[in-house]
């Protein structure tokens, strides 16, 4: 037999189990973390999958009460607006994250925005995904998620595909969901009467 890609003294792989992760098993061969021995396995766990065996990845459940992961911690581009920092005037487009913990007076183009306490924002925002925990006043519009937290502040006119408001937030002025029954009639009767 040829001894291809194996050392002098290697275990054949046809014969040994390790696995790469999870916790050891007592009485598996060739496992450094377990007994090394060949005591009886206990009846309540699975067997020792072989090579022979099918191997199937465990599919991961998602746990409802696990927290979403952070707009901050996101990759792509990032523009981040420090505390004490004041931009008045600037349009924003082409942005994955923005980040306001200081001041805007801006126009937003944006895949997603966070605005930190105690961040301000004033302007306009369309954006796929918003996380207020500052402050926004003007038009926006969060075409998939709208969150105010509990130290959030929205005012103006808030469009939104779905909407999450943390106790102590505070969501005022015309607020639509984006595919209510009344924007959708509204835009039929512009379209009729062009």
């Amino acid at each position: 037999m040829l001894n291809l890609g194996r050392g002098e003294g290697a275990p054949d792989p046809k014969t040994v189990y390790k696995p790469a992760l999870g916790p050891a098993r007592a009485g598996t061969t060739g496992d450094a973390r377990g007994t090394g021995g060949t005591a009886a396995r206990s009846s309540s766990l699975p067997p020792i999958p072989t090579l022979n065996s099918p191997v199937t990845p465990e599919t991961p459940t998602k746990d409802s009460s696990a927290p979403a992961p952070d707009i901050a911690e996101a990759g792509g581009s990032k523009l981040s607006v420090g505390p004490n920092i004041k931009l008045k005037g600037v349009e924003i487009s082409n942005c994955d994250i923005l980040i306001v913990e200081g001041h805007m007076d801006a126009t937003v183009s944006s895949t997603a925005m966070k605005i930190s306490q105690p961040g301000t924002l004033t302007g306009i925002a369309v954006i796929d995904i918003a996380e207020i925990h500052g402050e926004f006043s003007g038009e926006l519009t969060a075409r998939k998620k709208l969150v105010v937290h509990g130290t959030g502040r929205v005012s103006g006119t808030i469009r939104y595909g779905s909407l999450i408001v943390i106790e102590g937030g505070d969501l005022t002025g015309d607020v639509k969901r984006l595919d209510s029954s009344a924007d959708t009639a509204q835009a039929s009767s512009t379209r009729m009467s062009n």
